[in-house]
């Protein structure tokens, strides 16, 4: 499996301990991982991506079935003199325009948490009705981290905040300021916003903002391989881990092979 680094946890600590097939996965971020598969440097049975845009481009499969959700938060750590700012702000988004407050994100070239990031910026500026540009304003002081290392930044003292996914912040006990869902990229309410955010990755593919979603395909139908994705799409180990599962997900786009859905 080639999986989103925001799924590398619930992977192997929840779905893998609860297989007889053998597992081996790899945690990448998302848009990275597309373009490995999409080059043939990497072949893996399974896919399973931050956002099922890039299985529109790079990627081309025939299917993909989405099967969780997630929302941005601030993550911070409590225990640094800058997360305690960020706890005890009025307004999130205060701190970080201080020189105080180090803020981690992830390369927005390499995963959707990345530009996601970028877009809640973006949409706080409009939401809160700021005359400062969150997005050119914040990321000036900030780290950039493999998404797979971003929140344990903290253990380290390198940044005492990061826009990050809540399951990420959950699955490590840090606590997290929720943004509103004018900006988290969670509620379908708001998703035409969303969307007047975008960003342009590396090849010329322009992303919009959107709900997140993350999506999973197949390359290699067996017996093996099927029963493996079954239990990642409709597991309950999403729930565990700190991802929503919306009622109608598993959803399929295109025809999955008999005996997945």
């Amino acid at each position: 499996m080639l999986v989103a680094g925001s799924l590398n946890d619930a992977v192997e600590h929840g779905l893998r301990p609860a297989l007889d097939t053998p597992l081996r996965p790899e945690a990448r971020g998302s848009a990275t991982a597309a373009r490995l598969v999409a080059e043939g440097t990497k072949d893996p049975d399974i896919v399973s991506l931050a956002d099922p845009a890039l299985f529109d481009s790079p990627l081309a499969p025939d299917w993909y079935a989405e099967f969780a959700t997630n929302e941005l938060v601030l993550a911070y750590d409590a225990d640094s003199e800058g997360g305690e700012r960020v706890a005890a702000a009025e307004r999130w988004y205060r701190p970080l325009l201080s020189e105080d407050v180090s803020l981690g994100r992830t390369d927005p070239d390499t995963d959707p948490l990345g530009y996601r990031a970028l877009f809640a910026l973006e949409l706080a500026t409009e939401h809160y009705g700021l005359e400062r540009d969150l997005r050119e304003a914040v990321p000036e002081r900030d780290q950039v981290y493999p998404e797979t290392q971003l929140i344990s930044a903290f253990e380290t003292g390198n940044i005492d905040a990061a826009l990050a996914y809540r399951n990420m912040a959950v699955e490590r006990g840090y606590d997290y300021v929720p943004l509103p869902p004018e900006i988290n990229l969670s509620d379908p309410a708001h998703a035409d916003r969303y969307a007047t955010a975008t960003y342009e990755l590396p090849g010329g593919r322009v992303v919009e903002g959107g709900v997140i979603s993350y999506a999973a395909t197949l390359r290699r139908s067996t017996a093996a391989t099927r029963a493996v994705f079954r239990a990642h799409v409709a597991g309950d180990y999403l729930h565990e881990f700190g991802f929503d599962v919306p009622d109608d997900y598993p959803a399929y786009t295109g025809t999955p092979p008999n005996g997945v859905a």
